[in-house]
């Protein structure tokens, strides 16, 4: 009969809720688009990190982490991807907030989009291989998949918290001028979010 260990199940969830509630670039731009778009509108997105996280740690617990571990250049290649691409989303998200009178530009991130943007994430990745080692050792199918499915349901509340209070703190950021300190700030702590990571 398949089953995990009780005492490996809970160390796992507290690693993933301790992982996925803490700041990082998927939080930072809930916030951020919740802030812009609201949440009904981050939903898409909200999905894709959810999905997105999931398959990347199905993938990397059936055999990828393997891969990337045999060959370093190529990591290294895929770190500063990762870092040049969040350059560009940092800027996405500074350049979000409106001119005085006018609506946010910009549109929030699309399903498709965020689940991508996994495969670009630092700290996706750095969780992602952290759970695959740890908790789902010799990449067994059945320990790959309950390591997946724990994501999956700490992420819902996640995502809905951080999107949320995006939305919550909305009304205060109906001032353009405020609306804009928030987006770079928002921008800055997506960055720096990854530098610990990434190096």
């Amino acid at each position: 009969m398949l089953t995990m260990d009780t005492d490996l199940l809970f160390a796992l969830y507290v690693f993933v809720v301790v992982a996925i509630f803490t700041p990082g670039p998927n939080n930072m731009m809930l916030l951020a688009s919740g802030a812009n778009f609201g949440v009904r509108r981050t939903v898409p997105h909200m999905l894709g990190i959810m999905i997105g996280h999931a398959a990347m740690v199905v993938v990397l617990g059936l055999g990828l982490a393997g891969v990337l571990a045999a060959a370093p250049l190529v990591f290294a290649i895929l770190k500063y991807a990762c870092l040049a691409y969040l350059l560009w989303l940092a800027w996405r998200i500074a350049h979000a907030a409106p001119p005085e009178g006018a609506e946010a530009t910009g549109r929030p991130m699309s399903f498709f989009e965020a689940a991508l943007f996994q495969w670009v994430n630092p700290k996706a990745w750095a969780v992602a291989l952290t759970a695959v080692t740890a908790y789902a050792p010799g990449e067994g199918l059945f320990a790959v998949a309950v390591t997946a499915l724990v994501f999956l349901s700490v992420s819902l509340p996640s995502v809905s918290l951080w999107a949320g209070l995006g939305t919550g703190i909305r009304r205060w950021l109906d001032n353009p001028g405020r609306l804009r300190a928030f987006n770079w700030t928002m921008a800055f702590l997506l960055v720096g979010s990854t530098l610990p990571v990434l190096f």
